[in-house]
């Protein structure tokens, strides 16, 4: 069986009596925004999902799993370079793998590895990519636009995480 981790969120636009959005997702409770149209929006939604769930790395809590959308709902994908480094982390988690020795199977520093783990730090995907083979992980990516729910084939709409060799 295939073990998958997509990094695509349904979120909760509310209308402002103002006017504009306020956005909220409930698989992230931190990540809060809004926009002054729909579209600004689900574009700051964007930010502030990969924003909130890089707290969860830092934070070093386990990574939410997505809920399926409900009706009314939209789905935010964050970055393809965040998903990345989101899945790397999470299988380090899942193996029990340190930072120290996965910079001992890649043939890096520590402190090279820290910043490919971290969302926030600027990291060329290859580079990520050859990361996660050296945990047995491979990057799929689909169609990560914004997605109106409900979607029609949820695991091809965002990156997903799959055992190598399967």
């Amino acid at each position: 069986m295939t073990s998958q981790m997509q990094y695509v969120y349904p979120c909760v636009l509310t209308p402002e009596d103002e006017g504009g959005f306020f956005v909220s997702f409930p698989d992230v409770p931190e990540a809060l925004t809004g926009g002054d149209n729909r579209a600004e929006a689900l574009a700051m939604a964007e930010d502030a999902l990969a924003a909130a769930l890089g707290m969860y790395v830092k934070e070093r809590e386990d990574i939410p799993v997505p809920s399926i959308a409900v009706a009314g709902q939209a789905l935010v994908a964050v970055p393809t370079i965040v998903a990345a480094k989101l899945a790397l982390y999470t299988a380090m988690r899942r193996q029990g793998i340190s930072k120290v020795a996965l910079a001992e199977r890649l043939g890096l520093g520590e402190g090279a590895v820290r910043k490919l783990c971290d969302p926030d730090h600027r990291s060329h995907i290859r580079t990520v990519e050859g990361a996660l083979r050296a945990v047995g992980r491979s990057l799929v990516l689909g169609d990560r636009a914004i997605l109106e729910s409900p979607p029609p084939r949820p695991l091809e709409e965002s990156a997903a995480l799959s055992p190598r060799g399967m």
